[in-house]
């Protein structure tokens, strides 16, 4: 079912589609935390990247992550885009500050 989410959407240029982390609603000691201090979750899973933007001379540079990479996104900026009910944001390559290797 996610997968036809994806054929309905793909970024176009050198756009990442990402889907952030959960948010911790449990301490690591039990204690259950309020909505409200939670902390901005700036890990996300990249489901869909553009091809790419295009330099001055016309070739394609290609987007930095790929699908499946975990990332870690800036605090703000980003758009929202509601695919099947669902959450995701919508960034530039460049923007995305870093990714997470095993």
């Amino acid at each position: 079912m996610q997968q036809l989410a994806f054929r309905k959407f793909l970024p176009l240029f050198d756009r990442v589609l990402v889907e952030r982390f959960t948010a911790e609603t449990v301490t690591k000691g039990g204690i259950m935390l309020p909505e409200k201090s939670q902390g901005k979750v700036l890990q996300a899973t990249v489901v869909a990247v553009g091809p790419g933007s295009v330099n001055q001379k016309g070739h394609v540079l290609p987007v930095s992550v790929k699908v499946g990479e975990k990332v870690l996104l800036p605090e703000y900026g980003g758009t929202k885009v509601v695919l099947d009910d669902k959450d995701y944001f919508l960034f530039r390559d460049g923007d995305i500050l870093g990714k997470y290797v095993e």
